[in-house]
Protein backbone atom coordinates (compact mmCIF):
# COMPACT_ATOMS: atom_id res chain seq x y z
CA UNK A 1 0.00 0.00 0.00
CA UNK A 2 2.79 2.50 0.34
CA UNK A 3 4.59 1.93 -2.06
CA UNK A 4 0.89 2.19 -4.26
CA UNK A 5 0.65 5.73 -2.67
CA UNK A 6 4.45 6.58 -3.72
CA UNK A 7 3.82 6.06 -6.85
CA UNK A 8 0.57 7.56 -7.74
CA UNK A 9 2.23 10.72 -6.42
CA UNK A 10 4.53 10.73 -9.27
CA UNK A 11 2.49 8.72 -12.12
CA UNK A 12 -0.84 9.51 -13.52
CA UNK A 13 -3.30 7.43 -11.84
CA UNK A 14 -5.63 5.12 -14.13
CA UNK A 15 -9.19 6.01 -14.53
CA UNK A 16 -11.76 4.03 -12.22
CA UNK A 17 -13.69 1.64 -14.37
CA UNK A 18 -17.63 2.67 -14.91
CA UNK A 19 -20.06 0.33 -12.71
CA UNK A 20 -21.08 -2.54 -14.42
CA UNK A 21 -24.37 -2.55 -14.94
CA UNK A 22 -25.65 0.69 -14.92
CA UNK A 23 -27.95 2.71 -16.76
CA UNK A 24 -28.02 5.77 -18.16
CA UNK A 25 -30.68 7.41 -17.11
CA UNK A 26 -32.76 10.04 -19.49
CA UNK A 27 -33.66 13.58 -18.43
CA UNK A 28 -35.42 16.72 -20.21
CA UNK A 29 -33.62 18.55 -22.72
CA UNK A 30 -32.13 22.05 -20.70
CA UNK A 31 -32.43 20.34 -17.43
CA UNK A 32 -29.42 19.76 -15.30
CA UNK A 33 -28.46 16.61 -14.81
CA UNK A 34 -25.17 17.29 -12.73
CA UNK A 35 -24.77 19.06 -9.63
CA UNK A 36 -21.63 20.64 -8.53
CA UNK A 37 -20.36 18.04 -7.07
CA UNK A 38 -20.32 16.10 -10.05
CA UNK A 39 -23.41 13.97 -8.65
CA UNK A 40 -25.67 12.52 -11.16
CA UNK A 41 -28.82 14.60 -11.15
CA UNK A 42 -32.34 12.73 -10.53
CA UNK A 43 -33.84 14.89 -13.22
CA UNK A 44 -33.65 13.09 -16.90
CA UNK A 45 -31.08 14.17 -19.57
CA UNK A 46 -30.74 13.20 -22.99
CA UNK A 47 -29.12 9.94 -23.23
CA UNK A 48 -24.78 10.61 -23.90
CA UNK A 49 -25.25 14.21 -24.17
CA UNK A 50 -22.08 15.66 -22.97
CA UNK A 51 -22.09 19.03 -20.44
CA UNK A 52 -19.68 21.43 -19.98
CA UNK A 53 -19.94 24.09 -16.74
CA UNK A 54 -18.78 27.56 -17.42
CA UNK A 55 -17.36 27.92 -13.96
CA UNK A 56 -13.57 27.28 -14.30
CA UNK A 57 -10.49 27.71 -12.27
CA UNK A 58 -8.32 30.52 -13.25
CA UNK A 59 -5.82 29.98 -15.78
CA UNK A 60 -2.76 31.87 -14.31
CA UNK A 61 -2.37 32.17 -10.53
CA UNK A 62 0.35 34.61 -9.74
CA UNK A 63 1.49 34.52 -13.06
CA UNK A 64 2.21 30.65 -13.33
CA UNK A 65 0.37 28.89 -15.50
CA UNK A 66 -2.29 26.30 -14.19
CA UNK A 67 -3.76 22.72 -15.39
CA UNK A 68 -6.30 22.38 -13.50
CA UNK A 69 -9.85 22.65 -15.63
CA UNK A 70 -13.61 21.94 -14.68
CA UNK A 71 -14.47 18.27 -13.06
CA UNK A 72 -17.34 18.59 -15.16
CA UNK A 73 -15.55 18.58 -18.69
CA UNK A 74 -16.51 15.19 -20.62
CA UNK A 75 -18.39 14.01 -18.08
CA UNK A 76 -21.39 11.77 -19.62
CA UNK A 77 -24.67 12.06 -18.48
CA UNK A 78 -24.69 7.72 -17.27
CA UNK A 79 -20.82 8.36 -15.57
CA UNK A 80 -21.76 7.76 -11.58
CA UNK A 81 -18.34 9.03 -10.63
CA UNK A 82 -16.16 11.33 -13.17
CA UNK A 83 -12.90 10.20 -13.57
CA UNK A 84 -10.15 12.67 -11.45
CA UNK A 85 -8.16 14.97 -13.49
CA UNK A 86 -4.71 12.85 -13.71
CA UNK A 87 -1.87 13.41 -11.07
CA UNK A 88 1.91 13.88 -11.85
CA UNK A 89 4.47 15.71 -10.09
CA UNK A 90 4.39 19.20 -11.26
CA UNK A 91 0.56 19.83 -10.09
CA UNK A 92 1.76 18.46 -6.55
CA UNK A 93 3.98 21.03 -5.91
CA UNK A 94 2.55 24.25 -4.05
CA UNK A 95 2.63 28.06 -5.77
CA UNK A 96 6.37 29.52 -4.66
CA UNK A 97 6.07 32.79 -6.66
CA UNK A 98 4.39 34.86 -3.88
CA UNK A 99 7.16 33.62 -1.28
CA UNK A 100 9.45 33.98 -4.00
CA UNK A 101 8.58 37.71 -4.27
CA UNK A 102 8.14 38.56 -1.12
CA UNK A 103 11.64 37.43 -0.08
CA UNK A 104 12.52 39.68 -3.20
CA UNK A 105 10.99 42.71 -2.09
CA UNK A 106 12.47 42.19 1.59
CA UNK A 107 16.15 41.53 0.01
CA UNK A 108 15.89 44.68 -2.32
CA UNK A 109 14.22 47.15 0.47
CA UNK A 110 17.41 46.08 2.35
CA UNK A 111 20.25 47.01 0.12
CA UNK A 112 18.53 50.24 -0.60
CA UNK A 113 18.98 51.55 3.22
CA UNK A 114 22.27 50.03 3.27
CA UNK A 115 23.16 51.90 0.64
CA UNK A 116 21.39 54.79 1.50
CA UNK A 117 23.45 54.42 4.77
CA UNK A 118 27.12 53.53 4.05
CA UNK A 119 27.49 54.87 0.69
CA UNK A 120 26.11 58.41 1.59
CA UNK A 121 29.46 60.88 1.21
CA UNK A 122 30.57 62.44 3.93
CA UNK A 123 30.63 66.19 2.40
CA UNK A 124 26.76 66.92 0.52
CA UNK A 125 28.31 69.07 -2.03
CA UNK A 126 30.46 66.28 -3.69
CA UNK A 127 28.27 63.47 -5.41
CA UNK A 128 29.56 60.71 -6.44
CA UNK A 129 28.62 59.63 -9.92
CA UNK A 130 28.89 55.88 -9.72
CA UNK A 131 28.74 55.61 -13.50
CA UNK A 132 32.00 57.95 -14.24
CA UNK A 133 29.98 58.82 -16.95
CA UNK A 134 30.54 62.83 -15.85
CA UNK A 135 28.40 66.24 -16.36
CA UNK A 136 28.37 69.68 -16.67
CA UNK A 137 28.19 72.03 -13.62
CA UNK A 138 28.40 74.98 -12.67
CA UNK A 139 25.91 76.39 -15.25
CA UNK A 140 28.11 74.24 -18.03
CA UNK A 141 31.47 75.79 -17.61
CA UNK A 142 33.10 72.94 -15.78
CA UNK A 143 33.16 69.33 -16.57
CA UNK A 144 33.09 66.64 -14.13
CA UNK A 145 33.74 63.09 -14.35
CA UNK A 146 34.28 60.59 -11.19
CA UNK A 147 36.87 57.54 -11.76
CA UNK A 148 37.37 54.70 -9.88
CA UNK A 149 41.36 53.93 -8.87
CA UNK A 150 40.76 49.71 -10.33
CA UNK A 151 43.62 47.51 -9.18
CA UNK A 152 45.47 47.93 -12.50
CA UNK A 153 46.03 51.29 -12.09
CA UNK A 154 48.55 51.09 -9.05
CA UNK A 155 52.17 50.86 -8.78
CA UNK A 156 54.55 48.74 -6.46
CA UNK A 157 53.94 51.35 -4.01
CA UNK A 158 50.16 50.67 -4.03
CA UNK A 159 49.16 54.32 -5.05
CA UNK A 160 48.12 55.20 -8.50
CA UNK A 161 50.96 55.91 -11.03
CA UNK A 162 51.55 59.36 -12.45
CA UNK A 163 50.24 57.49 -15.85
CA UNK A 164 47.02 56.96 -14.26
CA UNK A 165 46.33 60.48 -13.50
CA UNK A 166 47.31 62.18 -16.39
CA UNK A 167 45.25 59.55 -18.15
CA UNK A 168 42.19 60.75 -15.97
CA UNK A 169 43.32 64.16 -17.53
CA UNK A 170 42.97 63.71 -21.15
CA UNK A 171 40.12 61.35 -20.71
CA UNK A 172 37.89 64.41 -18.75
CA UNK A 173 39.51 66.72 -21.54
CA UNK A 174 37.84 64.64 -24.10
CA UNK A 175 34.44 64.04 -22.95
CA UNK A 176 34.12 67.52 -21.63
CA UNK A 177 34.18 68.53 -25.55
CA UNK A 178 31.77 66.24 -26.34
CA UNK A 179 29.33 66.54 -23.32
CA UNK A 180 29.20 70.56 -24.48
CA UNK A 181 27.87 69.28 -28.12
CA UNK A 182 31.33 70.06 -30.04
CA UNK A 183 33.29 66.75 -30.97
CA UNK A 184 34.51 65.94 -34.66
CA UNK A 185 35.87 63.30 -36.21
CA UNK A 186 38.83 64.34 -34.63
CA UNK A 187 40.53 63.64 -31.23
CA UNK A 188 39.02 66.32 -29.00
CA UNK A 189 38.67 68.49 -32.31
CA UNK A 190 35.58 70.68 -33.13
CA UNK A 191 33.73 70.21 -36.48
CA UNK A 192 35.35 73.36 -37.88
CA UNK A 193 38.75 72.14 -36.77
CA UNK A 194 37.81 69.20 -38.54
CA UNK A 195 36.71 71.10 -42.04
CA UNK A 196 40.07 72.74 -42.06
CA UNK A 197 42.16 69.32 -40.97
CA UNK A 198 43.47 70.81 -37.36
CA UNK A 199 44.43 69.26 -34.33
CA UNK A 200 44.75 70.09 -30.69
CA UNK A 201 48.65 69.32 -29.52
CA UNK A 202 49.65 70.17 -26.18
CA UNK A 203 52.89 72.87 -25.88
CA UNK A 204 53.19 72.67 -21.98
CA UNK A 205 52.51 70.50 -18.67
CA UNK A 206 52.22 71.59 -14.98
CA UNK A 207 51.23 68.96 -12.73
CA UNK A 208 51.47 69.24 -8.78
CA UNK A 209 50.53 65.77 -6.94
CA UNK A 210 49.33 66.48 -2.86
CA UNK A 211 48.71 62.51 -2.42
CA UNK A 212 47.75 59.82 -4.77
CA UNK A 213 44.56 57.89 -4.44
CA UNK A 214 44.62 54.34 -3.62
CA UNK A 215 42.84 50.64 -5.13
CA UNK A 216 39.04 51.70 -4.62
CA UNK A 217 39.21 55.23 -4.25
CA UNK A 218 37.02 57.87 -6.20
CA UNK A 219 38.65 60.37 -7.34
CA UNK A 220 36.37 63.59 -8.88
CA UNK A 221 37.91 65.60 -11.18
CA UNK A 222 36.93 68.47 -12.54
CA UNK A 223 38.09 70.98 -15.75
CA UNK A 224 37.96 73.81 -17.37
CA UNK A 225 39.44 75.81 -20.23
CA UNK A 226 40.79 79.60 -20.41
CA UNK A 227 41.87 81.71 -23.44
CA UNK A 228 45.76 81.53 -23.31
CA UNK A 229 46.93 84.25 -25.91
CA UNK A 230 45.66 84.48 -29.31
CA UNK A 231 46.12 81.20 -30.50
CA UNK A 232 46.04 78.85 -27.75
CA UNK A 233 43.36 77.77 -25.13
CA UNK A 234 44.49 76.77 -21.39
CA UNK A 235 43.15 73.54 -19.61
CA UNK A 236 42.69 73.67 -16.16
CA UNK A 237 42.63 70.18 -14.18
CA UNK A 238 41.12 69.67 -9.98
CA UNK A 239 41.72 66.57 -9.10
CA UNK A 240 39.84 65.98 -5.10
CA UNK A 241 38.86 62.77 -3.65
CA UNK A 242 35.07 61.93 -3.68
CA UNK A 243 34.55 61.03 -0.06
CA UNK A 244 36.37 63.59 2.06
CA UNK A 245 36.76 66.52 -0.93
CA UNK A 246 40.56 66.64 -0.11
CA UNK A 247 42.40 68.02 -3.31
CA UNK A 248 45.09 65.72 -4.53
CA UNK A 249 45.62 67.30 -8.05
CA UNK A 250 46.17 70.27 -9.97
CA UNK A 251 47.22 70.90 -13.83
CA UNK A 252 47.51 73.24 -16.08
CA UNK A 253 48.09 72.86 -19.75
CA UNK A 254 48.74 74.95 -22.79
CA UNK A 255 47.75 74.22 -25.81
CA UNK A 256 47.54 75.10 -29.77
CA UNK A 257 46.43 73.61 -33.18
CA UNK A 258 48.56 71.94 -35.81
CA UNK A 259 47.51 71.21 -39.62
CA UNK A 260 47.18 67.20 -39.45
CA UNK A 261 48.75 67.42 -43.29
CA UNK A 262 51.74 69.70 -42.64
CA UNK A 263 52.06 68.88 -39.08
CA UNK A 264 52.82 72.29 -38.56
CA UNK A 265 51.66 74.87 -35.83
CA UNK A 266 48.04 77.02 -37.25
CA UNK A 267 46.44 80.23 -36.21
CA UNK A 268 42.94 79.67 -34.65
CA UNK A 269 40.45 80.23 -37.26
CA UNK A 270 37.79 82.78 -36.52
CA UNK A 271 35.43 79.71 -36.99
CA UNK A 272 36.89 77.62 -34.81
CA UNK A 273 36.73 80.33 -31.99
CA UNK A 274 33.64 81.03 -32.33
CA UNK A 275 33.06 77.60 -31.53
CA UNK A 276 34.69 77.16 -28.47
CA UNK A 277 34.93 80.90 -26.57
CA UNK A 278 31.93 80.51 -25.48
CA UNK A 279 32.73 78.03 -23.15
CA UNK A 280 35.82 80.33 -21.81
CA UNK A 281 36.35 81.03 -18.13
CA UNK A 282 38.07 83.87 -17.24
CA UNK A 283 39.94 82.38 -14.32
CA UNK A 284 44.18 82.23 -13.49
CA UNK A 285 45.89 78.98 -13.88
CA UNK A 286 45.25 76.67 -10.81
CA UNK A 287 49.06 77.02 -10.25
CA UNK A 288 51.19 79.64 -10.17
CA UNK A 289 53.57 79.86 -13.41
CA UNK A 290 56.89 78.75 -12.95
CA UNK A 291 58.84 81.40 -14.65
CA UNK A 292 62.50 79.22 -14.74
CA UNK A 293 63.75 78.57 -17.93
CA UNK A 294 63.58 74.10 -18.63
CA UNK A 295 67.26 73.32 -18.80
CA UNK A 296 68.43 71.77 -22.23
CA UNK A 297 70.82 68.70 -21.24
CA UNK A 298 73.34 66.92 -23.36
CA UNK A 299 75.37 64.27 -22.82
CA UNK A 300 78.20 65.94 -20.93
CA UNK A 301 75.49 67.65 -18.42
CA UNK A 302 73.40 64.48 -18.16
CA UNK A 303 73.54 61.78 -15.14
CA UNK A 304 71.93 59.02 -16.66
CA UNK A 305 71.18 58.36 -20.26
CA UNK A 306 68.48 55.55 -21.46
CA UNK A 307 68.75 54.98 -25.55
CA UNK A 308 67.37 52.56 -27.34
CA UNK A 309 63.49 53.74 -27.04
CA UNK A 310 60.72 53.33 -29.52
CA UNK A 311 56.76 54.08 -29.73
CA UNK A 312 54.88 50.86 -29.98
CA UNK A 313 51.61 50.63 -32.02
CA UNK A 314 49.90 51.03 -28.84
CA UNK A 315 51.44 54.16 -28.06
CA UNK A 316 49.63 56.23 -31.19
CA UNK A 317 46.86 57.96 -31.08
CA UNK A 318 43.85 58.66 -33.61
CA UNK A 319 46.36 61.76 -35.05
CA UNK A 320 49.00 59.09 -35.67
CA UNK A 321 51.47 60.40 -33.08
CA UNK A 322 52.61 59.32 -29.74
CA UNK A 323 49.84 60.49 -26.69
CA UNK A 324 51.75 62.84 -24.73
CA UNK A 325 50.83 60.46 -21.61
CA UNK A 326 53.30 57.95 -23.19
CA UNK A 327 56.14 60.78 -23.10
CA UNK A 328 56.09 61.19 -18.84
CA UNK A 329 56.88 57.08 -18.52
CA UNK A 330 59.57 57.54 -21.44
CA UNK A 331 61.11 60.66 -19.03
CA UNK A 332 61.12 58.59 -15.74
CA UNK A 333 62.99 55.76 -17.43
CA UNK A 334 66.29 57.56 -17.07
CA UNK A 335 64.99 58.74 -13.34
CA UNK A 336 67.81 56.90 -10.84
CA UNK A 337 66.44 54.06 -9.31
CA UNK A 338 67.91 55.40 -5.63
CA UNK A 339 65.09 58.08 -6.32
CA UNK A 340 62.03 56.20 -7.63
CA UNK A 341 62.86 53.87 -3.94
CA UNK A 342 62.68 56.34 -1.45
CA UNK A 343 60.79 59.55 -3.00
CA UNK A 344 57.56 59.81 -5.10
CA UNK A 345 56.80 62.75 -7.74
CA UNK A 346 55.23 65.48 -6.76
CA UNK A 347 55.72 67.97 -8.96
CA UNK A 348 56.16 68.21 -13.21
CA UNK A 349 57.14 70.70 -15.85
CA UNK A 350 57.11 69.45 -19.44
CA UNK A 351 57.63 71.72 -22.36
CA UNK A 352 56.26 69.75 -25.89
CA UNK A 353 58.78 70.97 -28.37
CA UNK A 354 58.20 68.41 -31.27
CA UNK A 355 56.02 64.95 -31.88
CA UNK A 356 57.16 61.67 -31.82
CA UNK A 357 56.17 58.96 -34.77
CA UNK A 358 55.80 55.71 -34.89
CA UNK A 359 59.13 54.86 -36.58
CA UNK A 360 61.15 57.26 -34.31
CA UNK A 361 64.57 56.22 -31.91
CA UNK A 362 64.94 58.30 -28.51
CA UNK A 363 66.88 58.94 -26.03
CA UNK A 364 66.19 59.91 -22.48
CA UNK A 365 68.40 61.96 -20.52
CA UNK A 366 68.40 63.14 -16.66
CA UNK A 367 70.14 65.07 -14.54
CA UNK A 368 69.89 65.44 -10.22
CA UNK A 369 70.36 69.15 -9.41
CA UNK A 370 73.40 69.45 -7.25
CA UNK A 371 72.22 72.94 -5.96
CA UNK A 372 69.87 73.70 -2.77
CA UNK A 373 67.09 74.85 -4.91
CA UNK A 374 64.77 76.62 -3.40
CA UNK A 375 65.91 74.98 0.11
CA UNK A 376 64.62 71.99 -1.32
CA UNK A 377 67.63 69.23 -0.32
CA UNK A 378 67.11 70.72 3.44
CA UNK A 379 63.40 69.04 3.52
CA UNK A 380 64.45 65.61 1.62
CA UNK A 381 63.13 66.92 -1.80
CA UNK A 382 65.50 66.21 -4.86
CA UNK A 383 64.65 68.09 -8.26
CA UNK A 384 66.13 66.67 -11.83
CA UNK A 385 66.09 68.10 -15.06
CA UNK A 386 65.14 65.97 -18.50
CA UNK A 387 64.96 65.71 -21.87
CA UNK A 388 63.27 63.46 -24.38
CA UNK A 389 64.90 63.64 -28.11
CA UNK A 390 65.55 61.65 -30.90
CA UNK A 391 68.90 59.86 -31.32
CA UNK A 392 69.95 61.84 -33.81
CA UNK A 393 69.39 64.99 -31.71
CA UNK A 394 66.42 66.98 -31.83
CA UNK A 395 64.26 67.59 -28.80
CA UNK A 396 60.86 66.26 -28.38
CA UNK A 397 60.50 67.01 -24.44
CA UNK A 398 61.94 69.09 -21.74
CA UNK A 399 61.32 68.40 -18.29
CA UNK A 400 61.21 69.35 -14.82
CA UNK A 401 60.65 66.94 -12.02
CA UNK A 402 60.09 67.39 -7.77
CA UNK A 403 60.69 64.17 -5.60
CA UNK A 404 59.40 64.37 -1.54
CA UNK A 405 60.45 61.16 0.32
CA UNK A 406 57.41 58.72 0.81
CA UNK A 407 56.97 59.20 4.06
CA UNK A 408 56.62 62.95 4.00
CA UNK A 409 53.49 65.21 3.40
CA UNK A 410 52.97 68.32 1.60
CA UNK A 411 51.13 71.19 3.28
CA UNK A 412 50.98 73.15 0.12
CA UNK A 413 53.52 75.00 -0.94
CA UNK A 414 57.32 73.43 -1.38
CA UNK A 415 58.78 76.19 0.52
CA UNK A 416 56.78 75.10 3.47
CA UNK A 417 57.32 71.36 3.70
CA UNK A 418 59.09 70.43 7.24
CA UNK A 419 62.58 68.85 7.44
CA UNK A 420 63.03 65.46 7.37
CA UNK A 421 62.73 63.78 10.38
CA UNK A 422 65.27 61.29 11.14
Amino acid sequence: MVATAATSAFFPAAPLPPDVGSKPSSTKLGSSNVDACGMKSKSDSSRGLKLKTNAQAPSKINGTTVGLTSSMEGVKSGDETPSPPPRTFANQLPDWSMLLAAITTVFLAAEKQWMMLDWKPKRTDVLIDPFGLGRMVQDGFVFRQNFSIRSYEIGADRTASIDTLMNHLQETALNHVKSAGLLGDGFGATPEMCKKNLIWVVTRMHCLVDRYPTWGDVVQVDTWVSSSGKNGMRRDWLVRDCSTGETLTRASSVWVMMNKQTRRLSKMPDEVRAEIEPFFVDTPPIIDEDGRKLTKLDDSTADHIRSGLSPRWNDLDVNQHVNNVKYVGWILESAPQSILETHELSGMTLEYRRECGRDNVLQSLTAVSGANVGGLQDSGFVECQHLLRLEEGAEIVRGRTVWRPKHAKNFGNLGQVPAEST
